[in-house]
C-alpha cells in the first residue's frame, strides 16, 4: 500500500505537468494529505453519485452528493446536493428509484459546472464513499470527457473496511451484508431514504465513523491503514 501512495502522488506531479488551466489542474496543484496523518487530522469528503447503472463508460450520471468530515465529525454545513442536466433519455426505473424527475434533470446542473465543484471540494482531501470504485470511474470518466485525462484519487472505501473486518474475524456474510443500509443497523445507526446522493453521501460518514469508534484504537491509526486497496 505504501507503495500505491507514493505511486499516486509521482502520478499527481507528473498529471499536474500536463494538465490543462482550468479545475483539473487546480485539484492536481493540491498535495494529497500525509499518509502517516493520524485519521482524525485527515480532512475526508464523503460522495455519493447517483447514476443510471454502474458502467461508467455507458451509464451517465444523475446527481451528486457530498459533505467533509474533519475531527471525527460530519461538517452538515458543507453538505451539498446538485442534479445533473442531461439530454439523454432516462428509463422510468431511474425515475422511480431515485426519485428524480425529466424536469429535475431537465433544469439540473451541467456536468462541467458540476465536476468543477466536486474537484473544487475534494481538493486537498480524501474521497469517503460506499464501494468507491464506482464514485471514482464515474469522475474519472467526467473528467476525460471534460478535460481529456482523468485525475488519481485517493480514497477509503467504507465496504472494503467492512469486508476486511469480517474477514479477519473468520465470519462468513454474504454480499448483501455489505450494503450501506445492512451495515448502518448492525451499528445501530437510523435508517435514511436511500437512493438519495446527499443522505447516502452522509449515510456514509455516519458509518465511518461508527467503523471507528468500534476498532477499539488506543490511538488514532493513520491514514495509510484506510486506503482503498490496503
Amino acid at each position: 500500500m505504501l507503495g500505491w501512495l507514493f505511486n499516486a502522488e509521482q502520478k499527481r506531479r507528473k498529471l499536474l505537468a500536463r494538465a490543462p488551466e482550468g479545475p483539473l489542474r487546480n485539484y492536481l496543484g493540491t498535495a494529497f494529505p500525509d499518509r502517516g496523518l493520524p485519521i482524525d487530522q485527515v480532512p475526508l469528503l464523503a460522495m455519493d453519485f447517483e447514476t443510471t447503472g454502474l458502467d461508467a463508460g455507458s451509464d451517465h450520471l444523475l446527481s451528486v452528493g457530498h459533505v467533509e468530515l474533519q475531527g471525527n465529525r460530519v461538517r452538515l454545513a458543507t453538505a451539498r446536493h446538485q442534479i445533473i442536466h442531461t439530454d439523454r433519455d432516462m428509463a422510468d426505473e431511474n425515475i422511480s428509484i431515485h426519485h428524480i424527475t425529466h424536469d429535475q434533470v431537465a433544469r439540473g446542473m451541467s456536468l462541467g459546472k458540476v465536476v468543477e465543484s466536486i474537484l473544487q471540494a475534494l481538493a486537498g482531501k480524501v474521497l469517503l464513499a460506499h464501494h468507491a470504485r464506482v464514485e471514482i470511474g464515474f469522475l474519472q470518466q467526467a473528467c476525460r470527457r471534460l478535460y481529456g485525462m482523468a485525475p488519481v484519487v485517493p480514497a477509503i472505501d467504507t465496504m472494503q473496511l467492512a469486508r476486511q473486518r469480517l474477514e479477519r474475524a473468520q465470519q462468513p456474510y454474504k454480499a448483501a451484508d455489505l450494503r450501506l443500509f445492512n451495515l448502518r443497523k448492525q451499528y445501530g445507526l437510523p435508517a435514511y431514504q436511500a437512493h438519495n446522493a446527499l443522505m447516502d453521501a452522509i449515510a456514509t460518514a455516519e458509518l465511518f465513523l461508527a467503523q471507528l469508534a468500534h476498532g477499539n484504537y488506543r490511538r488514532p491509526p493513520p491514514l495509510k491503514n484506510f486506503l482503498l486497496g490496503s
